[in-house]
């Protein structure tokens, strides 16, 4: 159904960076899942009222507070699609994100509702009417939302949205939890012992961890998470594949929401080449990254000695002394400085965030394995890997 709404609505749909049609899908899945929790409220708050069970009843609350979180769905969409202005000029696409936080929040709300009434339930356990309707409706309220996930999981991976992301998860929380409630309606007049609480507790946990998985992601994202290792091993790619290019180092990526990916890089460059044609070089490379690969792309350029049987020994060298060592160390921007009584050697060490040496440390161990004719003495910054 969704699929055919979406063909015959959003004439653009393939496009899934374009901010306009991006905004479409969130709409139209908003009101989709609107109707859909609406309806499962109403029929599901009705027979746990009838029977008596708490459980469906926060089950049924559970549905309309989906309601509102799809109505944000719909807000969110509509504000992440608006153009960059002079307050963001990044865009808006990260709204999503905070809407997938705040859709977290009303999960683990939810849980901990669940969880006291479940405990009420269990201290003062009550009588449960079975009938027939309640677990046709339980089972209709598992299929729409069994329907619910696939479709909303689907389109957050077509259109890379955290926002149907989080939606699919609140679906599957659901499907957990109404089994659940199910489950009690079925066993317990067979068993004489009412499982209603003990059935909304479990339910409540699943609902909680739920919501900490999504939490959890959205926050990472928030903070500023490592970007996509195939992404960076493709951009690196394409900016080593020109020939005036011999190394990239210092790669940065923030991603500020689908089609607002910003980036900046070093490229190591022959000092002796032609500086005109060396910047003419990075503007290709800056504008077929973006046609490719839709990032917007800065590259500073740092100009290191070619050919040089000096620089190139003691990189040996250096080169040749971390493999010694064995640490996962590497190293770019270096050069030497001739003095009349050392040699400086001067480069960027790149190390782990968890790297116990200190750099003192770091200095001496490597000073101990470089093989040197005369005194050097190491000149290091130290950076740690962003991408």
């Amino acid at each position: 159904m969704v699929n055919f709404l979406i063909r015959k609505y959003v004439s653009d749909y393939e496009k899934t960076e374009d901010p306009t049609v991006r905004s479409k899908i969130g709409r139209l899945s908003g009101i989709v899942g609107i109707f859909f929790n609406i309806l499962l409220f109403a029929l599901k708050f009705a027979i746990g009222t009838v029977v008596h069970s708490v459980s469906i009843q926060a089950d049924a609350i559970n549905n309309l507070t989906d309601s509102g979180s799809s109505f944000l769905e719909i807000i969110s969409f509509h504000f992440a699609q608006k153009p960059a202005d002079e307050e963001h000029p990044f865009g808006h696409q990260r709204t999503e994100t905070i809407a997938s936080f705040l859709v977290a929040i009303m999960l683990g709300y939810l849980g901990l509702k669940m969880m006291e009434e479940s405990a009420v339930k269990i201290l003062h356990p009550g009588t449960i009417d079975f009938r027939m309707t309640s677990v046709v409706i339980l089972l209709f309220s598992v299929a729409v939302k069994l329907y619910m996930y696939f479709y909303n999981r689907s389109l957050a991976r077509r259109y890379s949205s955290s926002l149907l992301q989080a939606t699919a998860a609140d679906s599957i929380s659901d499907v957990i939890g109404t089994s659940a409630v199910l489950i009690s309606t079925v066993i317990s007049p067979l068993i004489h012992f009412n499982l209603d609480g003990y059935m909304g507790a479990v339910s409540s946990i699943i609902i909680l961890y739920g919501a900490y998985q999504l939490l959890k992601e959205v926050v990472d994202s928030l903070l500023g998470k490592a970007p996509d290792p195939e992404m960076v091993k493709e951009l690196k790619q394409r900016i080593i594949d020109h020939k005036m290019i011999l190394g990239v180092h210092d790669l940065i990526i923030h991603d500020y929401g689908p089609g607002q990916i910003f980036a900046s890089a070093h490229v190591e460059v022959d000092a002796d080449a032609n500086i005109l044609k060396i910047h003419d070089e990075i503007d290709n490379i800056e504008r077929q990254i973006h046609n490719a690969m839709n990032i917007e792309l800065v590259l500073h350029m740092d100009p290191i000695k070619v050919n040089d049987p000096e620089t190139d020994l003691y990189k040996d060298r250096l080169a040749a002394a971390i493999k010694e060592i064995g640490a996962p160390w590497s190293f770019h921007d270096f050069r030497i400085i001739n003095g009349p009584t050392h040699t400086n050697l001067v480069f960027d060490l790149v190390i782990p965030f968890d790297e116990p040496r200190t750099k003192k440390e770091i200095i001496h161990t490597l000073r101990q394995h470089i093989d040197a004719d005369h005194p050097i003495y190491l000149v290091i910054t130290l950076d740690h890997p962003m991408s």
